[in-house]
């Protein structure tokens, strides 16, 4: 696959953008898409993330109930990724 394409520019302004970039960055339909302009005058096109791409992101990130007492205290061998968190930082 090449690194460019073309797409064409509309009278309203909207941009059809090449099919092989839209299925390489799984771009559909109502997707939000960031234009930043580089020093160099390039307009760089990125895709926002969208909820469905946070959702696979977070979904094998591990999770750890961590019960805290009245007084701010919790035990350490029942959350031990929290309690070497809180430590290491």
């Amino acid at each position: 696959m090449t690194n460019t394409g073309i797409g064409t520019v509309t009278a309203k302004g909207q941009v059809s953008i090449p099919a092989k970039f839209r299925t390489k960055l799984n771009i559909e339909k109502g997707d939000k898409l960031t234009f930043t302009l580089n020093d160099n005058q390039e307009l760089v096109v990125s895709k926002e993330p969208s909820k469905l791409d946070w959702d696979d992101l977070f979904a094998n990130y591990p999770t750890e109930v961590v019960d805290i007492d009245e007084n701010g205290k919790y035990d350490e061998k029942m959350s031990p990724n929290f309690h070497d968190w809180m430590v290491n930082g």
